[in-house]
């Protein structure tokens, strides 16, 4: 239930002694430790994870994350956004947002309850304000014996903007700031050597180490 990341420094903030890269070019993370890849440049890292195992992706809105598993997600899929375009697709363009979000909800739970009772590995796209989403998918991976990891992408608030902007989406400012006020929360405990109840490791990217990751694989 450990994650391997390859092609990255050995950078590791942990509770204890830090210990070094196994051998060879990949480095193991155990369970309960912390991976802080922001900085680590244009490395190209490949994210692998144990056949079976769930990864969840949060980061702000407009931060990447969806960009990032469509690009490098080799595993089964669950994306809020790809449930939101379809029915986008769907709609009359005058019909705002807000009147068919519920049904965009349930579709998107309803394929992530379909994820989970196949077994197979998954990567969740994961707003960060929702813990009791990673609750669930650790109990998933608890009851089929494999572990939840976390990917947290650290944006700033002007890059998450900037995003949406560019995607044409934004959110209120209500919601961005509560995601916000998640994700803080997120970063402040994997800082500290703490990923979230529930998860086995965290690995912490930045706009450049987000970009330069090839795959998210299930090896």
């Amino acid at each position: 239930m450990t994650g391997t990341l390859e092609g990255v420094p050995a950078q590791r903030r942990t509770d204890g002694p830090v210990p070094g890269p196994g051998p060879g070019p990949a480095a193991v993370v155990q369970p309960g430790r912390v991976r802080d890849l922001r900085g680590a440049g244009a490395r190209g890292p490949r994210l692998r994870f144990a056949e079976g195992d769930i990864v969840v992706v949060s980061g702000l809105p407009g931060g990447g994350k969806s960009t990032l598993i469509k690009r490098a997600a080799g595993a089964v899929v669950i994306d809020s956004q790809d449930a939101r375009e379809r029915w986008e697709r769907r709609m009359p363009g005058a019909v705002p947002y807000a009147v068919y979000r519920p049904l965009v909800r349930l579709a998107h739970y309803w394929g992530l309850w379909r994820a989970l009772r196949s077994g197979a590995s998954a990567v969740v796209h994961d707003c960060g304000s929702q813990a009791w989403v990673r609750g669930v998918l650790a109990a998933a991976a608890r009851r089929r014996g494999r572990a939840l990891h976390l990917v947290l992408l650290d944006t700033t608030a002007e890059e998450a903007l900037a995003g949406q902007a560019e995607r044409g989406r934004r959110v209120s400012a209500y919601a961005f700031a509560r995601h916000r006020a998640a994700v803080t929360r997120l970063l402040r405990s994997a800082e500290a050597g703490h990923p979230p109840p529930g998860c086995a490791t965290t690995t912490l990217l930045d706009r450049p180490s987000a970009a330069a990751v090839t795959h998210i694989t299930f090896p």
